[in-house]
């Protein structure tokens, strides 16, 4: 059991979190919260995090990623803690989870709607696709530095405007801003990731953000991704703005500073511990927005 919920990585799941607590904050200060709807978005993002951890894990070691060599922690199927048949067996299982969560979450907020029902259902089944084919396939987009882009997608703009949606039944461009809040601090926890494991990810052919553009580049990236975050939370504050208490955010940016210059000065053996502290800072930061906004 302990061999299993390490292969979970437990510690990913805030970052999955934060993308509905947006948009739970967000309903919330619209007077729309549900709860049902709250509980089983989180269920079902749960289940899908933990399946992608789980490919992740297969196909790394498959594709040759996951390696002797590598600066991160020994990973489950590589180490051969947990079989390559046993791995593919949970991945199947928690495929089932997220349809069996995500279905039920679909007729909580949509009951007999088709329309809406089935369009978030294939949206359901195309995050599913995402969290596999990240590193699992003959051509895993993860190996040709995709992965941000999906991050940006499924951590973002469906994470956080999809379960709006879900909440209000509404579309607002204007919070599309928070939505890439959430979205930015997620590819900066893959970079991080990207950034540790270049050199093995370099001799495995998998060619990352970092790969692609060299360490020095890469962290100049980070910071783009930090301060991006933070800007297009100030804008929204600002085109929607009502009390100070909404720029209650703010006082998560020194988290985000030590991280920036963490991973800037810091060898790639030494940066595992950022990966949490940049998920633990990205939830710090949706809670202090939400909070703000709902008080203003």
């Amino acid at each position: 059991m302990k061999v299993w919920i390490e292969a979970f990585r437990l510690r990913t799941l805030p970052l999955s979190l934060s993308c509905i607590g947006m948009g739970g904050f967000l309903a919330a200060a619209q007077n729309k919260f549900n709860g049902l709807i709250f509980f089983l978005c989180c269920t079902t993002t749960i289940f899908l995090q933990v399946l992608s951890n789980l490919a992740n894990d297969y196909g790394d070691t498959i594709n040759g990623a996951d390696h002797s060599e590598r600066k991160g922690p020994k990973r489950a199927v590589q180490s051969g803690a947990i079989s390559a048949a046993q791995m593919k067996n949970a991945i199947i299982i928690f495929v089932a989870l997220s349809l069996l969560s995500g279905i039920e979450l679909l007729y909580s907020a949509f009951g007999f709607e088709l329309k809406s029902f089935f369009f978030f259902f294939v949206l359901g089944l195309l995050s599913i696709v995402a969290a596999i084919a990240y590193t699992v396939g003959k051509k895993p987009y993860g190996y040709i530095g995709l992965g941000d882009l999906s991050v940006l997608i499924f951590f973002g703009l469906v994470g956080v405007m999809g379960s709006l949606y879900l909440f209000t039944k509404e579309f607002y461009a204007l919070q599309i801003l928070p939505a890439l809040s959430c979205g930015f601090f997620s590819i900066a926890v893959l970079n991080i990731n990207n950034i540790r494991d270049i050199e093995s990810d370099r001799q495995a052919g998998k060619f990352s953000i970092p790969v692609r553009i060299g360490r020095e580049k890469a962290i100049q990236y980070h910071w783009f991704l930090l301060s991006s975050g933070i800007l297009c939370a100030l804008v929204f504050v600002i085109l929607n703005y009502q009390s100070p208490v909404q720029f209650l955010f703010i006082f998560s940016a020194p988290l985000l500073i030590i991280n920036g210059k963490s991973v800037a000065k810091l060898p790639s053996e030494k940066l595992d511990p950022f990966l949490k502290q940049m998920a633990l800072s990205t939830l710090i930061f949706v809670l202090l927005f939400g909070i703000g906004n709902l008080l203003a």
